[in-house]
């Protein structure tokens, strides 16, 4: 962790028409885990696949099939409650939640509600410097997803694609520590970034790899403060939940839009019904999908197909030993390696692939130098050619070097970012580059003293106006530098045209 002490974000207030209110969200993100096979069967979990080619028997329900538990998605949940700092039960249970829909063949989903494999964790949600929210983690269990409903290839029937059915997913539920709309696409994002760093979920919303049901509502100032010192729900406002949100941005209006429809309906002296609702991003609106259901709702009861998860500390002591840096300590630990500031930190450790390759540039050049190329020549051509730093033209090595030559002195900052054009579009190795294209930068003070001495002598007025006023001297150092087709060493010049001047 960073040795900051932080400070948690103001809450989120809306000014209603009577008061004003403050909102209180909570989350269940489901992850699917990142398994080349399903929870209950050898089924792919391969994305975009032809309709119903991924799926077993068990998946599709078909009489006598039995499940069987994969032993690797367990480890990928341990793996998560380990990343989160949450506890580990080494007893678990499965249950089983029974619904019918057309794409769940089974008539129920086999999730945890009685004994979840993980319990309570928390998250730190950087929202600034020294601003930070914690954010308790209430449980994490496993459960399969359902399949998919198609509802727009035929104008009168729906079609179900059952590759998604039996696919496992980690459901990472929160407590009802979010405050405001930002924080809660913060809570979202930071939650992403572990989940890659541990390689449990690919983390891709826009395939539903990662979504949010976001439970919203509102209450009076001081309402909160009650709740947490009692832990008695009832002075929080009644609280509505929005399904499978898959975009930050999305998160954010809907939470917006749902809080000042409660404070509408309070204000005008309804009640708000505890319900499930969808968003629709095309309107800017959410709006009524069913009434919240609770758990005596799905008749929940264990699965007797699947006898109780055991699990033994020392296997979970190995899946500890093997966890990555997490992106909290190698932010802190750029800073205090690396020199650079929180901000650059942030960046380079936003991504776990940015930090890895960052990384390999510094280590064969300075790592505050090599930070300053990484994210400002580097992720800026990326980001204006719509590329990720995956496909990145230039390799670590060869970002590297262009580095050294700095460093060394064979080249200046202005020939370093030439070199860079070179490299990115052409590739080659950066020193072979130099050699062969006469980049070198002239450290020979003789050649550079000539150059300075032959602008000085073409220029006797703007030696006067300089030795009047000596921050024109930096006129004769951009006149020597093009006059060198800025090969010549920067500090050398500024030195020589200093002592020509009598400066």
């Amino acid at each position: 962790m960073l040795d900051l002490t932080f400070e948690p974000p103001k809450p989120k207030v809306i000014q209603g028409a009577q008061s004003d209110w403050e909102l209180v969200i909570g989350l269940e993100v489901h992850a699917q885990v990142a398994s080349k096979s399903k929870l209950f069967s050898g089924a792919s979990t391969e994305f975009g696949a032809e309709p119903n080619s991924n799926v077993a028997f068990v998946d599709a329900a078909m009489p006598g099939m039995l499940p069987v538990i994969n032993e690797f998605c367990v480890a990928q949940a341990v793996r998560t409650g380990l990343g989160l700092k949450a506890a580990i039960n080494l007893v678990s249970a499965f249950d089983r939640k029974n619904y019918f829909y057309p794409d769940l063949p089974q008539g129920y989903q086999i999730s945890q509600l009685f004994h979840p494999i993980v319990g309570e964790g928390e998250v730190l949600v950087d929202m600034g410097p020294g601003v930070a929210r914690l954010v308790r983690i209430e449980r994490i269990h496993l459960e399969q997803d359902a399949g998919k409903s198609i509802h727009d290839m035929d104008p009168h029937y729906t079609f179900v694609d059952l590759n998604r059915t039996g696919v496992a997913l980690m459901e990472i539920v929160s407590r009802p520590d979010i405050r405001g709309p930002e924080e809660a696409a913060a809570y979202v994002g930071k939650l992403r970034q572990i989940l890659r760093y541990l390689g449990t979920c690919d983390g891709n919303m826009q395939n539903g790899n990662l979504r949010a049901d976001v439970n919203v509502s509102v209450c009076l100032p001081g309402a909160y403060e009650k709740y947490q010192e009692t832990q008695d729900f009832s002075h929080l406002g009644t609280r509505c939940e929005i399904k499978n949100m898959n975009s930050m941005r999305f998160i954010q209006q809907a939470i917006e839009y749902e809080a000042r429809r409660q404070i509408g309906i309070v204000e005008g002296g309804g009640t708000v019904e505890q319900e499930t609702r969808l968003y629709d991003p095309d309107k800017g609106e959410t709006r009524s999908m069913r009434s919240k259901e609770e758990a005596h709702d799905y008749r929940y009861f264990p699965c007797p197909d699947l006898l109780p998860l055991e699990i033994e500390q020392a296997w979970v002591d190995d899946i500890a030993a093997s966890l990555p840096e997490l992106p909290d300590e190698k932010k802190a630990r750029f800073v205090a390696d690396y020199g650079m500031t929180e901000y650059d930190a942030g960046v380079l450790t936003a991504d776990v692939v940015s930090a890895h390759f960052f990384e390999e540039v510094a280590a064969a050049s300075d790592g505050k130098l090599a930070a300053n190329w990484v994210i400002n020549e580097l992720f800026g051509r990326l980001k204006k050619d719509d590329r990720e730093i995956t496909d990145s033209p230039m390799s670590p090595a060869q970002l590297g070097g262009i580095i050294s030559l700095i460093q060394k002195g064979d080249i200046s900052g202005k020939i370093a970012k030439d070199l860079f054009e070179i490299v990115y579009t052409e590739g080659g190795d950066p020193s072979l580059i130099v050699e062969q294209r006469g980049m070198k930068q002239v450290t020979d003070t003789g050649a550079i003293e000539a150059a300075v001495d032959e602008v000085i002598a073409a220029n006797p007025e703007q030696v006067e106006k300089a030795k009047a006023n000596p921050k024109l001297a930096g006129w004769f150092v951009g006149q020597v530098m093009k006059a060198t087709g800025g090969k010549a060493n920067p500090k050398a010049v500024n030195e020589l045209v200093a002592a020509k001047l009598g400066l």
